[in-house]
């Protein structure tokens, strides 16, 4: 139970984290001007470290439910920050 529940969490984090990037997109959400830069790369790094994790804990002969909790967790730390991050922001209406 608990790893589905971090696993809709990181769910919900990060379609924040897309919502807001279309906002910022359309002018609607303060956003930087490497943002759509940051959000392609940022992937790559997130996705091993996700591996990474994955594959310790099922070397370690951790159960599937952790395995899946251990790849899920450094996604969830990026998705956290991120949505954090653009949350703070605020709205960019047009002046």
């Amino acid at each position: 139970m608990q790893t589905g529940l971090q696993l809709a969490t990181m769910l919900a984090e990060a379609q924040m984290v897309v919502t807001l990037r279309v906002l910022g997109q359309f002018g609607l959400w303060a956003v930087t001007p490497g943002e759509n830069r940051r959000m392609v790369s940022e992937k790559p790094q997130a996705f091993l470290k996700s591996a990474n994790a994955a594959l310790a804990a099922a070397q370690a002969g951790k159960r599937p439910d952790q395995v899946l909790s251990a790849a899920v967790k450094p996604l969830g730390r990026k998705t956290r920050s991120n949505m954090h991050r653009l949350a703070r922001r605020g709205p960019g209406l047009p002046k």
